[in-house]
């Protein structure tokens, strides 16, 4: 049985719930590898599955603020190579994404995670300034990211290792990001309404009342951001995103 009325939920849910709005703000402000743990509270304040219905529809308003914000940087044509591929990727997730064995799903995210975090740290190592140009690695990096983010709104560790790949400034990473991922969430919002049917009147209402939460978290999350040099910035998301795929494997 899905999410009943908005005044049924419990302190503890109200307070996860907000946390994990805060949280997305700040993620979308460009503090990157943060996301698992909006995911994470809003898992266990409600079920998992519901809990990706409550999830998108704050993406895409934490989105929007993000593309607005981060326009001037955006660099199309990494979206352009990575965006028919995430597409490809969320309809294969709505289609086998609900009978999908949670425990081995989170097993083979922890995974690939740690493998390609290690392939970026050796990459750096090379100190090369080259990036990987086959098509095979934006095609298979886009399909599972866009898996990941239908099955369980956990695209950000994937596309972050495409990134810092691509070897992307700070702010052009971030621009990127915040315009890829608004066209990527808008893309799933019919797959959640009509065939999973995780979002519905109740949770949007929940939803509106999460917003002063991404607000707060958009703007900690732009003065934190603007603190961070380069350098520090890739290693910052490294490190997220590999305590990201622990969190996956254990939560």
């Amino acid at each position: 049985m899905f999410l009943s009325l908005t005044s049924e939920i419990s302190t503890t849910s109200w307070i996860l719930s907000f946390l994990a709005a805060l949280v997305i703000g700040m993620s979308k402000a460009g503090i990157k590898g943060i996301a698992i743990i909006n995911v994470t509270f809003m898992a266990i304040a409600f079920e998992a599955k519901q809990s990706t219905g409550i999830v998108l529809p704050l993406l895409v308003i934490a989105d929007i603020f993000a593309v607005i914000y981060y326009n001037r940087h955006t660099q199309w044509k990494y979206v352009a190579k990575f965006l028919p591929w995430m597409i490809l990727g969320i309809i294969l997730g709505s289609l086998v994404g609900m009978d999908l064995p949670e425990k081995a799903f989170k097993i083979f995210m922890a995974i690939i995670i740690f493998f390609t975090v290690g392939f970026i740290v050796w990459w750096d190592q090379k100190k090369t300034k080259t990036v990987p140009t086959h098509w095979a690695f934006s095609s298979g990096v886009g399909t599972l990211a866009g898996f990941t983010t239908m099955v369980g709104n956990l695209a950000g560790p994937i596309s972050n290792i495409y990134f810092l790949a691509m070897r992307l400034p700070k702010n052009h990473f971030i621009g990127t990001a915040a315009w890829l991922f608004l066209i990527i969430n808008v893309f799933k919002l019919p797959f959640h309404f009509f065939v999973w049917e995780t979002i519905s009147k109740e949770t949007l209402l929940l939803d509106l009342k999460l917003i002063p939460g991404i607000m707060l978290g958009f703007l900690v999350g732009i003065k934190v951001v603007k603190m961070i040099n380069e350098e520090f910035f890739r290693k910052m998301i490294l490190i997220l995103t590999a305590l990201g795929a622990i969190i996956i494997l254990f939560k």
